[in-house]
């Protein structure tokens, strides 16, 4: 949907297939950080966004047993950004907005109810087949872009692999009404918290509190979905008298994995069809969204400048692929590591690192620019020409070089 209107505000026409007959209302990602809102801003989304959600500035690692490690401030970042913190707002209400706003423009036809069964590639097209209550019918781009998720029809119908592992324990969310500041006092509305057996995040949304913890290997997705055993866990995490009110309650495998390329030919890979990974850390949607506004910034350069399509699709496809490997597997691997980690001395000096980091303003700017996905853009842009990007890389490696 992010591309199609940026796509669209070019003047460009663009097909968005979905099989859901309607946009899902179902709970998943939750953050959103400044560079990303920053990127939106282009198609006059972002106003919107901060209406709608919830401004958090600050965010905790915590011990479930010790308490409080480190507390991180995001303002830190004013003089770099205009969104200084996390935006809080789940993931179905932006594609809430796009669909309103793209439901009347009459460059994009939003074939909802709609499933993607096979493409073929031309020269200089590709058709995408789809299956829909009436029958089969096949469609022809100039490009398509494969933004469907794990299983990713489009990128099975490329026979690209996608690499890496899965966790072996799932990770159970649950979304609650009631504020677990009451129950947990000093906690910070996003939350990360260690423990050798059960570690959890907690963090809230403008329609909830959702809190995070690991199901372990043997035990079925019906027992932990059972409505006891999800109590249990929460009165674990913070006593209350009576049960806690559920809102919404999901359970799902975890991955961190890397597609082999982002590319092949005129079929490209953007968010999780191209990149899997933790949800600790709040980068996979954010990172999708970068990969949309790199991807098509190039194609509109492609499509009205006349740029050489293969050195412009091959740059996307080599510079977010090393950007999903450098930050968002890296990140989202050490902060959940930090979090489920069992060895004493490890988790002291994980929590004493944390402090250290915390305590020093510098420190701390430079951690929450590389979280905050500031860091990433800086290096490597969204949608630089193919020698900018050379450029780029190697300035920022003479200056790591002369900073060491």
């Amino acid at each position: 949907m992010t591309a199609a209107a940026v796509l669209a505000k070019a003047g460009k026409k663009t097909i968005v297939i979905e099989r859901s007959d309607v946009p899902q209302k179902d709970w998943r990602a939750s953050t959103f950080h400044a560079a990303t809102l920053e990127l939106l801003e282009s198609i006059d989304i972002t106003a919107a966004m901060i209406d709608e959600g919830l401004i958090v500035p600050r965010y905790q690692f915590r011990d479930r047993t010790a308490g409080l490690v480190a507390e991180f401030d995001l303002t830190l970042l004013s003089e770099e950004t205009r969104f200084p913190y996390r935006l809080q707002l789940n993931q179905q209400r932006l594609v809430a907005l796009l669909w309103d706003k793209l439901n009347n423009d009459p460059n994009v036809d939003l074939r909802f109810g709609a499933e993607v069964i096979g493409t073929e590639q031309h020269s200089d097209s590709v058709d995408v087949t789809i299956q829909t209550a009436a029958g089969t019918e096949t469609l022809r781009g100039a490009y398509v872009i494969g933004a469907d998720g794990a299983g990713s029809t489009v990128r099975k119908s490329a026979h690209i692999a996608l690499d890496g592992f899965t966790y072996e324990e799932r990770f159970l969310i649950v979304s609650t009404p009631w504020d677990m500041r009451d129950l947990l006092p000093g906690i910070a509305e996003v939350n990360y918290i260690s423990d050798p057996v059960e570690w959890l995040f907690i963090l809230r949304t403008p329609d909830a509190w959702r809190v995070l913890w690991p199901v372990v290997a043997g035990v079925s997705d019906e027992e932990a979905m059972a409505p006891d055993e999800i109590q249990r866990h929460l009165q674990s995490v913070a006593a209350s008298e009576t049960d806690y009110p559920i809102i919404d309650k999901q359970i799902y495998r975890i991955h961190q994995r890397v597609a082999e390329t982002f590319r092949s030919g005129r079929i490209l890979l953007v968010g999780d069809a191209a990149h899997l990974n933790s949800p600790v850390g709040g980068v996979g949607l954010n990172s999708g969204v970068h990969d949309v506004f790199d991807l098509t910034t190039r194609l509109l350069r492609i499509l009205d400048e006349g740029t050489d399509e293969a050195s412009e699709l091959d740059t996307f496809a080599s510079v977010r692929r090393q950007v999903a490997i450098e930050y968002v597997q890296a990140d989202t691997l050490r902060n959940t590591n930090r979090m489920r980690e069992t060895d004493a001395t490890l988790r002291a000096e994980s929590e004493r690192e944390l402090r250290e980091i915390a305590a020093d303003p510098d420190k701390a700017r430079a951690w929450l620019r590389r979280v905050s996905l500031l860091e990433g853009v800086q290096k490597y842009g969204i949608g630089l020409p193919p020698n900018e990007i050379l450029e780029r890389v190697e300035a920022t490696a003479v200056q790591a070089g002369a900073d060491s």
